[in-house]
């Protein structure tokens, strides 16, 4: 959990920004899975949670205690606690009518986009992290999902088992695929016993 102790001021940060930026931009490239053409989770950790906080304090030029400790209690929940993966679910699409059309057709898809450890079940979020932006009507563009890993799958990954996403949504199935040995990695360092 991120605190006001952890951010840089503004002054602070308008110094270290270029430098932070290349590492965090480096972390969340290599924490990012593409899931078919339009969907993309963002594995979060403190780094790019972190990063994110100083971007929005930095740009709405926060520096009151009050508003700063707002923006750490609306992003410290996406960072994962050991035994989760906390993913920002991003759904893309560049046409305005046609993204419009998607999210009507694709209410529901962040329940089932799933991530599964070679030689178990399938996980599926067990929360949205965000509030509730979507409808009766249609999805929202962006989900703050979390997936709890238990015991036994968080032991294969660290044996080497490998990991797996997926969609099973009747608009947007999207078959199992590996995630690359590097990503597997990264978010394994997510996870504790």
């Amino acid at each position: 959990m991120l605190t006001r102790a952890d951010l840089w001021s503004l002054e602070a940060y308008a110094q270290q920004r270029a430098s932070f930026r290349v590492q965090a931009m480096a972390r969340k490239r290599l924490r990012t899975v593409p899931v078919g053409d339009h969907l993309t989770l963002l594995f979060e950790d403190e780094m790019t949670v972190r990063y994110q906080v100083q971007e929005m304090l930095r740009i709405e030029r926060i520096f009151e205690p009050q508003a700063i400790q707002d923006e750490l209690d609306a992003y410290n929940p996406l960072i994962p606690d050991g035994h989760n993966w906390k993913a920002t679910l991003l759904i893309e699409y560049a046409d305005v009518a046609e993204r419009v059309a998607r999210l009507r057709a694709l209410l529901g898809v962040e329940k089932r986009v799933g991530l599964r450890v070679d030689g178990f079940s399938a996980m599926y979020p067990v929360a949205d992290e965000d509030m509730i932006r979507a409808s009766a009507e249609k999805t929202s563009a962006v989900h703050f999902l979390r997936y709890e890993v238990p015991l036994d799958q968080r032991h294969a990954l660290r044996e080497g088992a490998l990991l797996a996403v997926g969609v099973d949504h009747a608009a947007y199935a999207e078959p199992w695929s590996w995630l690359t040995e590097s990503q597997r990695l990264a978010l394994l360092q997510d996870l504790h016993d």
